[in-house]
């Protein structure tokens, strides 16, 4: 039931995310993916989770918080989309979302438990979705997309935001092992 989404079934800036993703099963990806991350973070000392590569770079607490925004908001486009819904869906601007997390508030076990929540909904999402569903395009951010992209884009997304963190962050860190 499960495939690559076609190059047409997503804007081309998402094609880098949807590369990150091996085989068609998103959906276990979605489920190893939280188990790994969930793994990597908990590796993270307190200080870690306000670390910032460079000063004007997001923290690590604004990443995750990043990612759950990102893959709450491909969720809701995958719903809408999925349901048929006609109406064309606008996109966001990452960068003003941040401003407004108060991640200087949140401790790192609120944003994990946050993560959980938010990929539990996910994964029951399109795991209930239809094989015509996930088939389905709709418009978001003034292109085509698919419910079955915006499921590889979500996987993809939180992988590159992961890579980064492993690269940039924390490239020799011993006590941080690969998730």
């Amino acid at each position: 039931m499960l495939r690559k989404p076609k190059p047409r079934e997503y804007a081309s800036y998402y094609g880098t995310y949807i590369g990150y993703v091996k085989g068609k099963d998103f959906i276990k990806h979605l489920i190893d993916l939280r188990a790994s991350t969930i793994k990597y973070l908990s590796d993270l000392s307190a200080d870690q989770w306000d670390y910032r590569y460079e000063p004007e770079k997001w923290s690590v607490k604004e990443v995750l918080l990043h990612i759950i925004d990102t893959e709450r908001i491909f969720s809701y486009r995958a719903l809408r989309i999925g349901r048929n819904d006609q109406t064309a869906l606008a996109g966001f601007e990452q960068n003003d979302y941040v401003n407004f997390y108060h991640s200087d508030q949140r401790t790192p076990a609120s944003i994990v438990a946050e993560y959980k929540a938010s990929r539990s909904a996910s994964i029951h999402l399109y795991q209930n979705f239809q094989k015509e569903d996930l088939n389905r395009i709709g418009k978001a951010s003034g292109f085509d997309v698919s419910v079955l992209a915006l499921g590889f884009m979500t996987v993809g997304h939180e992988m590159h935001h992961i890579k980064i963190l492993k690269e940039r962050y924390f490239p020799k860190d011993e006590t941080v092992k690969e998730g």
